[in-house]
């Protein structure tokens, strides 16, 4: 994705100035809200690292293979609780739009868990929601 680009997470900046320097490793997220956009944007840019790197090493799988025909589309954060520059955990609930190449569409509505370790946020596991 070209630096220029909204980024994906739908935070209004250029991707160069939001999501793309996590995902470089230039800078890491100050709180659980910005590590949850830039996970969502590495879902869409397909970034697989990133997610790898930034998920809890306790609840991490093994591998992460995402589909390459899945399109997402939005993110809409309804809600966080602690998750703050000053805090070591917070949740984040949110709604990820998608399209499939094949026509179907969906969505993800999910109450995510972070904890902060070493100054680090990272996804710890989530609630997925009707």
């Amino acid at each position: 994705m070209d630096d220029a680009t909204r980024c994906p997470c739908l935070s209004g900046l250029p991707y160069g100035e939001c999501c793309a320097p996590l995902h470089r490793g230039e800078r890491t997220a100050p709180t659980a809200e910005a590590l949850m956009r830039s996970r969502y944007s590495a879902f869409a840019v397909g970034d697989a690292d990133y997610l790898s790197a930034t998920w809890h090493p306790g609840t991490r799988p093994s591998s992460l293979d995402l589909d390459p025909g899945r399109r997402w589309r939005r993110l809409d954060i309804l809600g966080t609780s602690a998750g703050g520059p000053f805090d070591d955990a917070g949740e984040v609930e949110f709604v990820a739009t998608f399209t499939d190449d094949d026509g179907g569409r969906g969505r993800l509505h999910e109450l995510s868990r972070f904890v902060r370790e070493g100054g680090t946020w990272l996804y710890v596991d989530g609630d997925v929601r009707p």
